[in-house]
């Protein structure tokens, strides 16, 4: 019954009239060419489309997501978070009273938001259950939450001065100093590599674009606060990428994640062009041209058709076979 409901709310999301969450993820990946990389300024992808999401708000004027089905209307702290870093762009940009009131709004939505979870840790939980192959039972948390929202938090402090929300980024920081064990977000696997889950199964999938998104967010913390335990925590993450990207290369495509399963998770078309786009910015970022070799190779998969056809089978029998 629950795969049946599951199918029921993907086709009613894809293929239904109106708003639905994927409105508001799917937008056009692209780095963010006005982003710098050795202070604090606008994110480093742009979010415009997210920033001027036209779907569901509250009263407040923060983005809810329509998730059909037996989910429905639910707020996402990590689209609260997209929203305001891309309203933060805009204001970054020209100053707009509109715009700062906006990321303003998803700053401090954040900051009444944020509560511990049953280690005590401070995380933003996802109040709604996820069907992530074997469901994700709200609350949930994650590394990719708490990363977009420290990078949200940090840039609420420059725009302000206002202590209330780099303290709110502080804590929020402390998930990332806990393994999954405590926790926090963090897992070591037998190598030694450091990675942030997007998703907290066991075994852990190291979600690729969630995993460098939080990459980012540690960025941030550590250019806000000089934290030398955040650039730690930066260049094992840098290493680990460096290390793993072969294990994502299918040689026609990207992989989502490392799902250990038979047939791997490809990529969707939308998240494969996300990966070269924060492959990009990695590339930017620590200067590290390896990330934009393999970004060139990547982006030349797109240019395929059989390339293109060959992801998308993978995709589908992947889907079929675990959700």
């Amino acid at each position: 019954m629950s795969r049946l409901h599951y199918y029921r709310r993907v086709f009613q999301a894809y293929l239904g009239r109106g708003q639905s969450h994927l409105t508001f993820w799917h937008d056009h990946p692209e780095a963010n060419p006005r982003a710098e990389f050795d202070a604090l300024g606008e994110y480093y992808m742009p979010f415009t489309q997210k920033a001027d999401y036209a779907g569901h708000h509250d009263a407040a004027g923060i983005p809810m997501l329509d998730y059909r089905g037996g989910i429905g209307l639910q707020y996402n702290p990590i689209a609260v978070a997209q929203w305001g870093l891309g309203n933060y762009n805009s204001f970054a940009r020209d100053g707009s009273h509109e715009r700062k009131t906006k990321f303003l709004a998803a700053s401090n939505w954040l900051c009444g938001h944020l509560e511990r979870n049953s280690s005590g840790v401070w995380v933003w939980q996802h109040h709604f259950d996820w069907e992530y192959r074997n469901t994700l039972r709200a609350p949930w948390y994650s590394a990719l939450a708490q990363g977009q929202g420290i990078s949200l938090l940090v840039r609420a402090n420059l725009a302000t001065g206002d202590e209330i929300y780099l303290s709110a980024a502080g804590r929020a920081f402390g998930a990332f100093l806990k393994p999954l064990s405590r926790g926090g977000v963090t897992f070591t696997d037998s190598d030694g590599h450091l990675w942030f889950e997007e998703y907290l199964v066991s075994p852990p999938t190291h979600v690729l674009n969630g995993f460098i998104w939080a990459a980012w967010a540690v960025h941030d913390y550590f250019l806000a606060t000089g934290s030398p335990v955040a650039r730690a925590l930066l260049d094992a993450a840098t290493a680990t990428l460096r290390a793993s990207l072969d294990r994502y290369d299918l040689g026609f495509w990207s992989l989502y994640e490392q799902s250990g399963t038979w047939l791997p998770m490809v990529a969707s078309p939308f998240y494969h062009r996300l990966h070269i786009a924060q492959l990009r910015v990695m590339h930017r970022m620590t200067g590290d041209t390896a990330f934009a070799r393999v970004a060139d190779r990547w982006e030349s998969y797109t240019f395929s058709p059989s390339k293109r056809t060959r992801a998308l089978c993978y995709k589908t029998a992947f889907k079929l076979g675990y959700y």
